[in-house]
């Protein structure tokens, strides 16, 4: 019965995950699809560039709000220790999938950035909170968001380190999600190694409306 209750949930997770914000507010409030401007990214980045800041936030906060659903579904079973914290890590997963491959807007969605803090939020909040203070500091440097997720991502598994110590397994999801970020934004790294990566500035300048 736990393994039926388990392959629901993951289901469910993904289901989670695949609700596109971005998508749906995009066409109900401003009758543009996001995926058609910009970075074509079915998230907040996006969305703050194409349709500004008050349709960014609630789609940042719905993105993050069901990786962090996804991962408290796993309390609705019994399972404690490590076999809760491998559910968590497959919740997490089916999440993100989800979000990258949402089956309510035909598959075509973002990098899951914003679903996988809400996810990490759930499994390591500490860590979490500080990887999205770093993601905030190098994104008021820089301007740029790409940077700040790389770099808060890369320095997860270190503050996982530092909160929890020697924890092998949550050092190794730490890791885990490290890489997927990097390899997410492999086109980024490569806009920023040619210097013509999109700047995103929060406060500063008034993102360009689509034409």
């Amino acid at each position: 019965m736990t393994w039926i209750v388990i392959c629901l949930l993951l289901i469910a997770g993904y289901l989670l995950g695949s609700i596109p914000s971005a998508v749906w507010i995009g066409r109900w409030f401003y009758h543009t699809d996001v995926r058609d401007y910009g970075s074509h990214n079915a998230g907040a980045t996006n969305t703050l560039r194409v349709l500004g800041r008050r349709a960014a936030l609630p789609v940042f906060l719905i993105d993050a709000a069901k990786g962090y659903a996804a991962v408290m579904l796993s309390h609705l079973t019994p399972l404690e220790g490590d076999a809760l914290f491998f559910l968590k890590i497959g919740l997490t997963a089916t999440a993100i999938l989800g979000h990258i491959f949402p089956l309510f807007a035909h598959f075509k969605g973002g990098k899951g950035v914003a679903t996988m803090a809400g996810c990490m939020l759930a499994i390591a909040p500490i860590p979490m909170l500080m990887a999205l203070a770093t993601f905030f500091i190098v994104l008021a440097i820089s301007h740029y968001v790409s940077l700040g997720s790389m770099t808060g991502g890369v320095l997860f598994p270190f503050y996982i380190a530092i909160i929890n110590g020697w924890a092998p397994y949550k050092i190794g999801f730490g890791v885990l999600v490290a890489v997927v970020l990097l390899i997410t934004h492999r086109k980024n790294i490569k806009r920023l190694r040619e210097g013509n990566e999109n700047k995103t500035y929060l406060f500063w300048r008034r993102p360009q409306q689509p034409q």
